[in-house]
């Protein structure tokens, strides 16, 4: 995709079928997790926010589907993302294993709440 797309609806509806179920999976977890979320693109990709600030960025690619950043302050949720980790925050989910929507609710709850508690 060379063009940035203007808005979440865009970007996943630009990915291929089976993907786009998936990234409207990950988009509603995400929402139900953060309350009161909005969105938006931001780096040209979706984006969940909080009063126009950045929580949890996701991203469709070939083979995975990646979640930025790490959060930072849970041990025990720490411990789970570990097989998901890939460079520098940043999550991959392998497509062909099935997304752990569970574990993304609790990434986007635990960035929640380090953002409202300004780190």
């Amino acid at each position: 995709m060379t063009e940035t797309p203007p808005t979440v609806d865009a970007y996943i509806s630009a990915q291929p079928e089976a993907t786009q179920q998936i990234l409207q999976e990950i988009r509603r977890t995400m929402h139900a997790a953060v309350p009161g979320a909005g969105e938006m693109i931001s780096y040209g990709i979706p984006t969940i926010t909080i009063g126009g600030h950045y929580v949890v960025y996701f991203a469709a690619w070939a083979h995975h589907i990646s979640v930025y950043p790490v959060p930072r302050g849970d041990e025990g949720l720490a411990a789970e993302l570990v097989p998901y980790l890939s460079g520098k925050g940043t999550l991959k989910f392998p497509l062909a294993k099935g997304i752990p929507l569970d574990l993304i609710a609790k990434i986007a709850a635990q960035l929640a709440a380090e953002k409202k508690m300004g780190h």
